[in-house]
């Protein structure tokens, strides 16, 4: 019976990988509060093959899907109703009850990120949910065959405010195997060293490391001698400057780079690594069709309707919509 599981496994991930990644970013935040219930429920709507999120743990050890360490004060409500008018408290010093008080459901008016997300449509009363909610709301839908690509948010000096790498991926992965959701699973980091913590204890989750490389942000450290510190001690100039033979060395199967650092030489050098490449956050569709011109696995975009849209037009396989109940 465990040979006939492990049959089925490499099956569902070569399928998976033959088609083409559709990822709602944070669900669908172009259309619906971000990492919310309501959001997945959209992108599952729309039809996506993946669910992009974010994760951290409450102070009593619950996964939670959240992109922000504190509460974000452009899209969070306090129990008052009023919004917050400065980073609220840190998730990892909320019991799971505690942030269940908070409302994520509406953008501050007035805000870059009001401005920025004007489809976005409101649902207040939406909380922050737990990893385990979003799985259940699934299943409950019937969308055997969405993976979900879950993205652990800490950094290397963010050790107050979350717990340890190991901690943090043990948290993580004892909440996916319990739901029995290994083999439909991604970890993602730009801080590997959860990357290579998954890797120990759950090699039978697939990885994919995250990466940017731009004036303002830079994970890769191409520019200073020594690793950077959000590459869990491997050094980009012991690889000949190369970001995809780096990401091989993680052991991680997919590279999410920020997607105007995809070139043509990147995507031979992953190919070159057996890498599958699958850019981040992807929202223009001139952008989309650079970047599938140039052979990428798949696309993150807060709006998935775009995307299946420009993937419609080139007629690459779409995954099927999902009726929720």
């Amino acid at each position: 019976m465990r040979h006939l599981a492990l049959i089925l496994i490499i099956l569902m991930r070569l399928t998976s990988a033959d088609a083409f990644d559709l990822e709602g970013h944070r669900g669908a935040r172009g259309l619906a509060p971000e990492n919310t219930l309501p959001a997945f429920a959209t992108a599952l709507q729309i039809g996506v093959t993946t669910l992009e999120l974010d994760v951290g743990v409450t102070r009593d050890g619950v996964v939670v899907v959240s992109h922000d360490r504190a509460l974000n004060p452009d899209h969070t409500r306090g129990p008052d109703g009023e919004f917050l008018n400065s980073p609220g408290p840190l998730i990892h010093d909320l019991t799971f009850a505690g942030l269940k008080t908070y409302d994520v459901g509406r953008l501050k008016p007035g805000t870059a990120y009001a401005s920025a997300f004007p489809q976005q449509r409101p649902v207040d009363g939406a909380r922050i949910p737990a990893l385990s909610e979003v799985f259940a709301l699934a299943q409950q839908a019937g969308a055997t065959a969405v993976r979900f690509n879950i993205e652990t948010k800490l950094t290397p000096t963010s050790a107050a405010e979350t717990p340890d790498p190991d901690a943090f991926a043990q948290a993580l992965v004892n909440v996916v195997r319990e739901a029995k959701m290994a083999e439909r699973v991604i970890i993602q980091s730009f801080d590997w060293r959860t990357i290579m913590a998954v890797r120990r204890i759950a090699p039978e989750i697939d990885r994919a490391c995250l990466t940017v490389e731009t004036p303002e942000e830079d994970t890769v450290g191409r520019s200073r001698p020594g690793p950077s510190p959000w590459a869990a001690g491997l050094d980009i100039h012991d690889f000949d400057g190369s970001i995809p033979r780096l990401v091989a060395a993680t052991g991680c199967q997919i590279w999410s780079p920020y997607h105007r650092n995809v070139d043509p030489a990147a995507m031979a050098e992953a190919k070159a690594a057996s890498l599958r490449v699958i850019p981040w956050t992807v929202n223009q569709p001139q952008d989309m069709e650079r970047l599938i011109d140039l052979g990428v696995d798949g696309l993150i975009s807060d709006y998935p309707d775009r995307l299946r849209a420009v993937l419609a037009e080139r007629n690459i396989p779409l995954p099927a919509p999902v009726h929720m109940p």
